[in-house]
Parts: C-alpha cells; sequence; structure tokens
C-alpha cells in the first residue's frame, strides 16, 4: 500500500518538474529541490545515500520583480526530517501572489466579453423611433400634467389590496381534487384535435393513416379527400378574411385615435390641461415651399425640396385620389372637360377641425359641411379661371391650399393638369405643350415624389402619362404608380392577369417604388368620402383580385396609399432639406458679398422698405406743399390766368372796342364783351388755371433733386403717384359759381382811386402792348423773311413767297402812311387797287395773302400807335379824376386794363384762398389713398421700383428668409426624431 501510494506521488512529481511554475526553463525530478524530494519521497532511493549540500542550476524568480531570488542553502536532512519553517512561509506568499494574477485576469476578460456581447445584442434590436408617431403626442406629455407621486399615494396598499384577495390555497386544494377526473378526458381531447390536425395539413396520406388507427371502419370512408388546389383556396381565403379582419380593427383602432386626439386638441381652460398649440412641422415646411414659390418665380427655376406631385392622363382619377387622401371633396368636378387649370398645393396636416384655407386669406371652410364645400369649389374655381390669362387654358401659377383635420397625413401633394393628347375646339393651341412643361417643371426635381395616377378602366397602351414619368424618372426611385377604377378594370377586362402585370410593372416600360389600386367611387359626384371608403372595403373583400392572390393587401385602399406616400414623403425630406439649406446658406453669402462690392454705403432694403421709404418722402412733399406762401401762388395764379386769357382780352375785347370813334361807344362795346367773356368763359377758364397751378407746385416738390440725398430709384413711383392722383382729384364744383359773381363784381368798379392804381394800370398796359407788338413783328418777319442786315450777315435768302409778302407789305405800309386813322379792315376796292400795284411791278398776288398781310401790319401799326397814347396817359389821372373832357387824352384804354388787372388779383386771391384751405388737403388724401392701393398691389411696386439694387437687396431678403425658415424647420424635424 505504501509502496503504491508512493509510486502515485512520483508520478505527480513528474508532472510538476515537466510544468513551469515559478521556473525558467524544465528541470529533470533528480534537479528539483531536496527538500521537494525528501517530502515527497521519502524513501527515494537519493534520500539514503545523498547527503552532501546541492545547489540547483536553474534559478527560480518572483512573481514582484524581475531579479532573480537568493539561492537557498540545503541542510543535511536524514530520513523523515523537516525542511526550515522560513521556507515554506515564502512558497505560500508566491501561490497567493500568483492566484492574484490569475483572479484580476479572469475578471478583465470576462467584462470584455460581456460588453462585447451586449453591444451585439444592442445591434440586433431594431430601432423603433420611426414608430414613434402612432403613440399620440399626449401620452408623452402625460408627466407634464399628471401628478403620478400623488396618484401612487392615493391607492390602496399592497397589503390591503392581499385581504381583498381570494385564498388561492383553498382553492387550488379544490382544483387538485378534480384533477383526477378532468385528467383522462383532457388527454382524450387533446388526441383528437392532434388528429384532426394531423389530417388537414396532411391530406389524404393523414386520411388513410388514421384509417388505419382505427382498423379501416367504414364509418370513416365517407370523408372525401381535399385536393391540394381546394386547400390552397381555403387557406387563401382564411389569409384574406384575417387580414380584412385585423385591417378592420386597425380601422377602428384609428377612428377611436382620431377621436381622442380631436378630444386632446380641443381642450380648453377648463379641461384638465391646455395644449401649447404650436405650428405643426408640415406647416413650417409648407411656409417654406410658398417662399421658394415665390422666389422661383422670380427667376423662372424650381428648388428641390420635396413634393408629392400628382400626375396623370386627362380623367384619369386625380383629383379623386386627393379627395380621398384629404379625406374631402373640395375640388371642381365636370364631366370629362379640364378641371384642373393651374398647379395647385395642398398641404395636408393633422388638427382638432376638419377644415381648409387659402394662403392669402383667413376664412376658413369648414369640411363638415356641404355648403363650405360648395363655397370652396367654387373659390377654387374662380381663383383658377383668374389665373388664366386671356388666349390660355391653363396657368402656371400655384394656388395654395391648406387642409387640417384629425387622422390626415403630413404631406404637401401638388395637383397638376391633367396630360392632353389631342387639342379640342375652345383650347388655347399650345394647351398640351403647356401642361408637358409644367408637369416636367415640377418631375425634374430630383426630391420630388411623382404619384403616377393611371386609369384601369382603359388601355393600357393609351396611357400618355407613363412615358413623361419614365423620362423623368428612368430608375423608378422616386415614383409611386396607382392604378385607379380597378372595379372598373375587373369587370371589363377579359384577362385579369393584365392588371396583376399592371401592378407587378410588368406592362409599361416604367419602374416604381410601389404599386397600389384604388377605388374612388362609383363615379357619383355627390358620394361622400364614407360611402366611397365603404363601397372600396367591400369591393376589395369580395375581388377575386386577392382572392386569386394577383394583388397583395397592402396595395390596396387609399388609406394604405396615403400611408406610403406619407412615409415616402418624410424620407425624402429628411434625405434632402439639410443639404437645400446648405445651398441657400452659400447663395446668401454670394448675395452679401456682391452687395459690399457694389453698394457699401446703402442699406439694404428691399422693395417693401423702399416703398416705405419712398411713402414718407412723398407724403413731406404734400405737407410741403400747404406751406407756400399765400405771395407766391397768388403772383402765379395771376400770371398764369393772364397768360391764358390775355389773347382772348387783346383780340375779342380791346382791339374791337378801339375801332370805335368815341368814348361812349367803347365803354360800352367793352361793358358788352366783359360781362359775356364772364358768363361764359371767364370762371372756367380760372378754374382750369388753379388746378394746373396746383399740379405744377405738386410736381416741383415731387420731382425737385435734393442734393446728395436725392434718390433716382424713386422717380418713377413718385411719378405714378403724382399722375395717379392728379386722375382721382375733380375741383370743387360750386368754385365756379362763386368766383363767377366775385369777377362779375370786380369787371364792373371803373374808378381808379388814386394815381398808383393808375400808374401801375398804364404799365400793365404797356407791358401787354410790347409783348403783342413783338409777337407780332416776329409773325411778320416770318412772313417777308430775313431783312439785309441778316442777308448780309448770315447768307440767307428769302423764299418766293416770303418775296412776295414783302412786296405786299410794303405797298399796305405806304397805303397807312398815307391815312393813319385808316380802319381795320381793307375795303374790295382797296385790295384790287394793292393787287393791280403789284402786277404793275410784275408780282403776281392773291386777294386773300393781301387780307392777311394787312392784318399784321395794320396790327403792328395799331400796337405802335396805342403805345404812344399810352405814354401820353401818364399825365391823364388828374383830368380824370376831375371828370375833364379832352379828345386827345381820353384814356378810357387805361381803365379798361385797370379793371382787367384788377379782376385778375382778386380771382387770384380767391382761387389761393380756395387751394390751401379745401384743394391741398383733399390732394393729400388723394395721394395717402393712392400709396395705399400701392402698397397692397405688389405687381405695381415690382414694376415702379426696379433696377439690379432693388433685385439684389430682394433676392438677398428672400434667400434669408428661406434660410431662416429651413433652420427652424430642420431644428423642429430633429427635435421631433429625438
Amino acid at each position: 500500500m505504501w509502496r503504491s501510494s508512493a509510486r502515485a506521488a512520483c508520478v505527480v512529481c513528474q508532472h510538476l518538474a515537466n510544468g513551469t511554475y515559478g521556473v525558467r526553463g524544465k528541470s529533470p525530478l533528480q534537479k528539483l529541490h531536496l527538500v521537494s524530494r525528501s517530502i515527497h519521497h521519502s524513501r527515494h532511493p537519493l534520500s539514503r545515500f545523498q547527503r552532501l549540500p546541492l545547489r540547483i542550476s536553474v534559478q527560480p524568480f518572483s512573481a514582484l520583480n524581475h531579479l532573480p531570488l537568493r539561492s537557498s542553502k540545503l541542510l543535511l536532512v536524514k530520513h523523515g526530517s523537516q525542511p526550515h519553517r522560513t521556507f515554506w512561509l515564502a512558497r505560500v506568499a508566491s501561490r497567493l501572489l500568483k492566484l492574484r494574477y490569475l483572479v484580476l485576469g479572469s475578471a478583465v476578460g470576462g467584462g470584455y466579453t460581456a460588453k462585447k456581447t451586449y453591444d451585439q445584442w444592442k445591434e440586433m434590436v431594431p430601432d423603433l423611433t420611426e414608430y414613434k408617431w402612432i403613440i399620440p403626442d399626449f401620452i408623452w406629455e402625460l408627466d407634464e400634467y399628471v401628478d403620478f407621486e400623488k396618484l401612487t399615494k392615493a391607492l390602496p396598499d399592497s397589503e390591503d389590496l392581499a385581504k381583498l384577495l381570494p385564498d388561492f390555497d383553498k382553492i387550488g386544494e379544490s382544483l387538485r381534487s378534480l384533477s383526477g377526473f378532468l385528467i383522462p378526458g383532457y388527454n382524450l381531447i387533446s388526441e383528437v384535435i392532434g388528429a384532426s390536425d394531423l389530417l388537414l395539413l396532411l391530406g389524404s396520406p393523414g386520411d388513410t393513416a388514421f384509417r388505419a388507427t382505427e382498423q379501416g371502419s367504414e364509418a370513416e370512408k365517407q370523408y372525401k379527400k381535399v385536393s391540394d388546389k381546394e386547400k390552397v383556396d381555403q387557406l387563401q381565403e382564411e389569409l384574406l378574411r384575417t387580414q380584412l379582419k385585423y385591417q378592420r380593427m386597425l380601422e377602428r383602432l384609428e377612428k377611436e385615435n382620431k377621436e381622442l386626439r380631436k378630444i386632446v386638441l380641443q381642450k380648453d381652460d377648463k379641461g384638465i390641461h391646455q395644449r401649447k398649440l404650436k405650428k405643426s412641422l408640415i406647416d413650417m415646411y409648407s411656409e417654406v415651399l410658398d417662399t421658394l414659390s415665390d422666389y422661383d418665380a422670380s427667376y423662372n427655376t424650381h428648388d428641390h425640396l420635396p413634393r408629392v406631385v400628382v400626375v396623370g392622363d386627362q380623367s384619369a382619377g386625380k383629383t379623386s385620389v386627393l379627395e380621398m387622401i384629404a379625406q374631402a371633396r373640395i375640388f371642381p368636378r365636370g364631366s370629362g372637360e379640364m378641371m384642373t387649370r393651374s398647379p395647385v398645393k395642398v398641404t395636408l396636416s393633422e388638427g382638432p377641425h376638419h377644415v381648409a384655407m387659402f394662403k392669402d386669406s383667413s376664412r376658413e371652410f369648414d369640411l363638415t359641411k356641404e355648403e363650405d364645400l360648395a363655397a370652396l369649389r367654387n373659390e377654387i374655381e374662380i381663383r383658377m379661371r383668374k389665373s388664366v390669362s386671356d388666349g390660355c387654358t391653363v396657368s402656371t401659377e400655384t394656388i395654395s391650399l391648406s387642409v387640417k383635420g384629425p387622422g390626415l397625413q403630413r404631406m404637401v401633394l401638388v395637383d397638376l393638369p391633367g396630360v392632353i393628347s389631342t387639342v379640342t375646339s375652345g383650347m388655347a393651341p399650345d394647351t398640351k405643350e403647356t401642361i408637358f412643361s409644367i408637369s416636367k417643371a415640377y418631375m425634374q426635381n430630383p426630391n420630388a415624389i411623382i404619384l403616377c395616377i393611371q386609369d384601369g378602366s382603359v388601355d393600357a397602351e393609351r396611357s400618355i402619362v407613363t412615358d413623361l414619368v419614365s423620362q423623368m424618372d428612368p430608375q423608378g426611385k422616386r415614383t409611386i404608380f396607382v392604378l385607379t377604377k380597378v372595379d372598373l378594370a375587373e369587370k371589363n377586362v377579359a384577362s385579369p392577369s393584365r392588371i396583376q402585370q399592371i401592378i407587378e410593372g410588368k406592362l409599361f416600360p416604367m419602374k416604381a417604388l410601389g404599386y397600389f389600386a384604388v377605388v374612388t367611387g362609383k363615379g357619383n359626384s355627390c358620394e361622400s368620402i364614407e360611402s366611397i371608403k365603404e363601397y372600396e372595403e367591400e369591393f376589395f373583400q369580395n375581388s377575386k383580385l386577392l382572392k386569386n392572390c394577383m394583388l397583395k393587401a397592402h396595395q390596396v385602399t387609399t388609406r394604405n396609399l396615403s400611408l406610403a406616400v406619407s412615409d415616402c414623403f418624410w424620407k425624402m425630406v429628411r434625405e434632402s432639406v439639410e443639404q437645400q439649406a446648405d445651398a441657400f446658406k452659400a447663395t446668401r453669402f454670394n448675395l452679401e458679398t456682391e452687395w459690399k462690392n457694389n453698394y457699401p454705403r446703402l442699406r439694404e432694403l428691399d422693395r417693401n422698405e423702399l416703398f416705405e421709404k419712398a411713402k414718407n418722402e412723398i407724403l413731406d412733399e404734400v405737407i410741403s406743399l400747404s406751406q407756400v406762401t399765400p405771395k407766391h401762388w397768388e403772383e402765379i395764379l395771376q400770371k398764369t390766368l393772364w397768360d391764358r386769357v390775355s389773347t382772348h382780352v387783346i383780340e375779342n375785347i380791346y382791339l374791337p372796342a378801339a375801332q370805335t370813334t368815341n368814348s361812349g361807344t367803347f365803354n360800352t362795346t367793352v361793358d358788352i364783351k366783359l360781362k359775356q367773356w364772364t358768363d361764359k368763359q371767364l370762371p372756367n377758364k380760372a378754374v382750369e388755371v388753379a388746378w394746373e397751378t396746383l399740379q405744377e407746385e405738386f410736381a416741383r416738390f415731387m420731382t425737385e433733386e435734393k442734393g446728395k440725398e436725392h434718390d433716382d430709384i424713386f422717380d418713377k413711383l413718385k411719378q405714378a403717384v403724382k399722375d395717379e392722383s392728379i386722375k382721382r382729384h375733380k375741383w370743387n364744383e360750386r368754385a365756379e359759381d362763386s368766383l363767377r359773381v366775385i369777377q362779375h363784381n370786380a369787371l364792373e368798379d371803373r374808378s381808379i382811386s388814386d394815381k398808383q392804381q393808375w400808374d401801375a394800370a398804364i404799365q400793365f398796359m404797356e407791358e401787354t402792348l410790347h409783348s403783342r407788338l413783338k409777337d407780332t413783328e416776329s409773325v411778320i418777319e416770318d412772313m417777308v423773311g430775313p431783312d439785309w442786315k441778316k442777308r448780309w450777315l448770315y447768307w440767307v435768302g428769302r423764299t418766293k413767297e416770303q418775296t412776295i409778302r414783302n412786296e405786299t407789305k410794303n405797298e399796305l405800309e405806304k397805303m397807312i402812311k398815307c391815312n393813319e386813322e385808316h380802319p381795320a379792315y381793307l375795303a374790295n376796292d382797296e385790295v384790287t387797287t394793292v393787287r393791280k400795284n403789284l402786277e404793275a411791278r410784275g408780282v403776281a398776288v392773291d386777294p386773300c395773302l393781301i387780307k392777311d398781310t394787312w392784318h399784321q401790319v395794320y396790327r403792328r401799326h395799331f400796337l405802335k400807335k396805342a403805345l404812344g397814347h399810352c405814354n401820353l396817359c401818364r399825365r391823364g389821372f388828374y383830368y380824370y379824376q376831375r371828370h375833364f373832357v379832352d379828345s386827345e387824352l381820353e384814356c378810357n384804354d387805361v381803365v379798361l386794363f385797370w379793371r382787367i388787372q384788377r379782376m385778375l388779383g382778386i380771382t387770384a386771391n380767391t382761387l389761393r384762398q380756395q387751394l390751401t384751405n379745401t384743394e391741398v388737403r383733399r390732394l393729400e388724401k388723394n395721394v395717402k389713398e393712392v400709396l395705399e392701393d400701392f402698397a397692397e398691389d405688389c405687381e405695381k411696386k415690382m414694376k415702379l421700383l426696379t433696377g439690379k439694387r432693388v433685385q439684389l437687396a430682394e433676392d438677398l431678403k428672400k434667400v434669408r428668409e428661406i434660410q431662416e425658415k429651413l433652420e427652424v424647420f430642420i431644428e423642429a424635424l430633429h427635435q421631433e426624431e429625438k
């Protein structure tokens, strides 16, 4: 026994010696320490005979440091002797140190392995943040409004609840007592169910096996074998029923969710909490698109932000699909005629009430009321017809409409006019090309979702839109194909597999992300959305297309279509919106740099800001018009009025009266003619002069340059405001009547009170006569040509007619010299005498030419004579005041001019009062009205405020606005994703 144990120990020591526990290199058993051999092999031969001290060649090392340990001195031992006490303590310590590193290494390795396993499991878990929208918003906000701590304190304790629960121990004992009776029956039922399941799965082989287990009883032969086809049909029907069942459940839950969200959104201060109404994400995005549409219209370009572009052949059902997505019959309808005449941008968003609103209007249309729906359809039709210019059928102007309602999918759709193949009568010749250009302009946006609508009730070969869509999106990465009127297609198409080929994308030469089949009603415009949904669900529930697996359940109904379109739309928005924001950021930098280089000292004022600045300047100028001095008004009015009436006074009053022989006849003639003039012409002429003077002064203030502050960019606007204000201004109609009375009274007065007025009248008369004489001489010079000085100095000559007139003038002057008191008219015999005298000198002349020349010659003679008489009358005031009668100093013509001068002064004073008290204020009011009208008319402002500087500032403001809105939208989008 002892020997066997010794051998076993020897084997263990050999294994230990072959190991490397704390020793560098391997050592045979003979080289082990003597103490080690003596401990394990006390009867080993070497322990008896080897008594000399021994040093080991291999040096042990410590794990604490890498220096070799000091060699131990071995003691001579006899058989059964023990080693020194301090040696085994060192060995134990070294073993413990080794154990520490083993534990530390295991902990580190295990921790790393656990972390790696956790990361792998974490990556396998799907990301559910995209489905966060399924849960209503108020669920996430419950912790803000409900105090769960108070709620938990109000609940009963667990001990109180335990007292209310039944005694499950007693119930368990009762059930165990009954288990002996229930277990055999349960086993029997399980066997029967298992056999029936096996029968259904295996068919006839299972039936045969079942009969074999029952030893071929006669009763089992009555079961018929089920064929494979019938089993497949059975499973398909069961699958379809299950899908429709869950679809109805989903719709019921969505309806309940819609009602709950509606209730939550309608809560006011009386409810549990008041919801913070913020601008929705889709509304923010729609505002960005509206701003971009204005910017794109200025440059005839298109941005690259995502939209859902709805295209299709005419009468393919585009509008019906849009109405099903919007859940309201909002578009005007027609039977076969073109109804969509311009692009309609529809922004769908969620809200408590089902309402619609135009971008440029504050009116809300309640889509649950038929009256508002009819009014909305009528308004859309009116806007479409207004947007279409004369001679055109379709327009590129976009109508922006926002639709809100509970349960609506958030997206932006653009309904385009239907693509046509033939231009019919009543359409513009370029209608087809215009529709194609509009469709291409929207579809060429690389981030636009193309919703291609195809009529399923017509032959696929008649489709036009599919070729257009395949050109714009050949890979089909952003196209969704929709087949409408599937109910009619199933009835009319002989081969249902053709519909399957369309939905699978094998019939048309186009690719798409998804294919959908929808039914949008029975073709009756009076159908409601709910009835269309019920009809669509009933049709697909009984359709052979689904039963025969030609269509899949997720490819049918407009509900699935709207969900798919919304998902694609928001996916495209998330992928492209930041890139567009960066592009506009770069555009903003370029515009700001251009402004700094070209207009370093000017503010960046856009068109609206410039209009406000010009408006203030114009109003200041109108106010300054009221500050014109009365003296300035009267001088201008008097001078202008005399310039206007002087010809009539000289030709029709003074000259005819001067032909009389005595002063009585002269005064009578003057009084009659002045009375006629005052009653008919003078008041009207005075009002015209006053109105023209007001216009001239207003124009002078408007166009006057103000030094360095003058900005010529406002000139067109000021001119337009001036013209429109003057056009709207109407003078007071009663002014003429009051002015007629004043003028008549002024002209009736003949008494000159002092010498100063007499001298003023003479001076006025002389100035008038000198002016008329100068004009007459100018006319005569034009008639007879240049005199001999001009002919010699300027080398000019007379024409043949001028030579004849010159000879006639000379002959007539001889006649006047002979009789200076000659009357104003030539007698016929005098005309003949002059003609014969001229013919005797070889000058053939016409009698009419003689009379025309006489009129100017006599006029000059009379004016010179009147000026001489006027000079004599300077000393006639004494005779006039004493009423002396002297034929040489009868100064009735001076009195006439004094009456005219006094009438002009009184008239000017009256008109000045009317201008300053009434007309200037009315003109100021007209100017304000015109400015308000121009402020509302954007097209007018664009025409009047033009130029590179205006356009650059306008672009800079628009780009900044777009960039800011995009940044706000991106931030809101990131918050929603979180």
